[in-house]
């Protein structure tokens, strides 16, 4: 049965209560595409992040070792490999990433049961503020790569607790991804469903470009690394100068995914020589950890990755406008178009790119609030 908002309120407060926390001044902070939120906890001379995940808000976490069929029937977020409402998943993540040395959120108090955390409070220097405001795009781009490279120095953990495996990224999970834009975004665009067979051949080709990706399993996928997702620590020292947040969906994947997320960028324009200078500040950190990457084959890796990351994005903001009323995606879709594009012109993606060129036609791909309405 689903919380009333003043049932979920009073558990708030006794749990914060609970926690030695009852004083203290709560700021809720913006919120965005979740359902999960945020709260800044200020006590005297303390301060902490109250995180709140409804639990009836989401589907359930697929168990171990269910197949593709299983995780459907469970719903998208079980096929996707998202966290869902599995809050415990942001504290097993967390840990790992610590004890790498980095600079994810301690987690001071929780109750996963219900869905609360206390963690703590990194500040407010997000990226996108900082470069906002006149940072060196360069310095905060060079050491949020540095981090990736150090996480990529291991292979990705099969566990992150006794109770929580790191899920592999695998076909299934980025096929329901990539389905997400021919399900939402084409009825907006051409305004009618997809019919069945350009429903099929988008997967079919979409499945024979990933499958021509080599180790996907390779590293801890953070699965959101971008410039909301990370605070910049100046007076911390290496790795740990990047905070990070927001990695409860991590799962098990291809080391290309994160340095796309950061480099094509959905909410800020990251330029071509700017991403550049990223993938390579990357390689170089890989190397100098002794780490032999394959460049060429590396770079088709990106520009596949990248592709399904855009094409997922595209869907999920058409469905944030249509199914949840927030109009506000709809000015994104074309900064990720202008993205995907780029990645559709690798040679690697070349059907792909003829599917979209054939079905979306690039004046259908900058839909507004204002045809969408007309």
């Amino acid at each position: 049965m689903s919380e009333s908002t003043s049932q979920r309120d009073a558990m708030r407060r006794d749990f914060i209560a609970a926690q030695g926390w009852g004083d203290a001044v709560v700021t809720p902070l913006p919120g965005d595409a979740s359902t999960r939120t945020y709260a800044r906890l200020s006590l005297k001379d303390r301060k902490a992040m109250l995180m709140d995940q409804p639990q009836a808000a989401e589907a359930p976490v697929a168990p171990e070792g269910a197949s593709a069929e299983e995780r459907r029937a469970l719903g998208y977020n079980a096929l996707a490999r998202l966290a869902g409402a599995d809050c415990a998943r942001f504290v097993a993540a967390s840990q790992y990433l610590r004890g790498r040395g980095l600079a994810a959120p301690e987690v001071f108090a929780g109750d996963t049961a219900k869905g609360f955390l206390i963690i703590e409070d990194l500040g407010d220097a997000l990226f996108a503020d900082v470069l906002a405001d006149g940072g060196d795009e360069k310095k905060l781009y060079g050491h949020a790569a540095e981090v990736l490279a150090h996480l990529h120095a291991e292979e990705a953990p099969a566990r992150l607790a006794a109770d929580k495996p790191l899920f592999a990224y695998d076909e299934a999970a980025m096929l329901a991804e990539t389905d997400l834009l021919t399900e939402w975004f084409l009825p907006l665009a051409l305004g009618r469903p997809a019919h069945l067979e350009e429903l099929a051949e988008h997967r079919r080709l979409w499945a024979d470009a990933l499958s021509r990706v080599p180790g996907r399993r390779h590293a801890f996928v953070h699965r959101d690394y971008h410039a909301q997702n990370l605070l910049w620590l100046p007076q911390r020292d290496g790795v740990a100068r990047v905070g990070l947040i927001d990695f409860q969906d991590a799962v098990a994947g291809s080391r290309a995914y994160d340095l796309i997320s950061l480099t094509e960028d959905a909410r800020r324009d990251v330029s071509p020589p700017l991403a550049e200078w990223t993938a390579a500040h990357y390689l170089a950190a890989m190397r100098a950890q002794g780490i032999a990457v394959d460049e060429a084959m590396f770079r088709a890796e990106m520009a596949v990755m990248a592709a399904q990351r855009n094409a997922k994005i595209v869907g999920i903001f058409a469905r944030l406008y249509k199914r949840d009323g927030k109009a506000r995606y709809l000015a994104l879709l074309p900064r990720v178009w202008a993205y995907l594009e780029r990645d559709l012109a690798h040679p690697a993606l070349a059907r792909l790119a003829a599917w979209y060129d054939r079905v979306i036609p690039r004046e259908k791909r900058a839909l507004t609030l204002e045809k969408e309405i007309t």
